[in-house]
């Protein structure tokens, strides 16, 4: 097990000093939420335009519960386990970029379980429909990314996140497809 968390700093190091001030703006733009607005807009008008505003009301409150039952676990796990964030870890001092700095824990990253979660979802309900829907997948690729650059998570961390992102993404498309006939009925 330690050779596995020496190999997880190995490459967060590698990858976070990969980094230069000139590119710090950027990344911080990309880590934000609100800065992806734009594109979450061209993907809502691409739903609505293939299933209507009423089922895509009902996509969304799927959504929201998605993202909320993600982010909860995710926190569960993080106080469980209590792992220190990179920018926090004493051992990385000095050797690493900490662009941004949080006090809560690392293990496993909001960012990428949140981003793949819905990303899992949003890909499941509309691969039929568009055969370039796999390219939703650069979101959480380059989001949770961002939290390596910033120094704020390990890479273990990122890709647990992923994994665990894909299995509630995965549930809840399941959980949509049996419930939304019976419930969710298209007009």
């Amino acid at each position: 097990m330690e050779e596995l968390i020496q190999l997880d700093k190995a490459i967060f190091l590698y990858l976070n000093n990969l980094g230069s001030a000139r590119w710090d703006g950027l990344w911080l733009i990309i880590t934000k939420q609100l800065y992806w607005t734009p594109i979450f807009l061209v993907i809502f008008y691409f739903i609505i335009k293939k299933i209507g505003w009423k089922q895509f009301g009902y996509v969304v409150l799927f959504l929201a519960v998605l993202i909320l039952v993600t982010d909860q676990l995710t926190n569960l796990f993080k106080y469980s386990f209590e792992r220190l964030r990179p920018c926090n870890d004493p051992i990385l001092e000095g050797q690493m970029r900490a662009v941004l700095v949080r006090k809560s824990f690392s293990f496993f990253s909001g960012h990428a379980s949140n981003s793949m979660a819905t990303t899992t979802f949003i890909f499941l309900l509309f691969r039929k429909h568009c055969k370039y829907a796999f390219l939703l997948f650069l979101f959480p690729l380059v989001f949770a990314y961002s939290r390596i650059y910033l120094g704020l998570h390990f890479p273990s961390d990122i890709l647990t996140g992923y994994l665990f992102g894909l299995f509630l993404g995965t549930f809840f498309y399941r959980l949509y497809k049996i419930i939304q006939p019976k419930y969710f009925p298209v007009s």
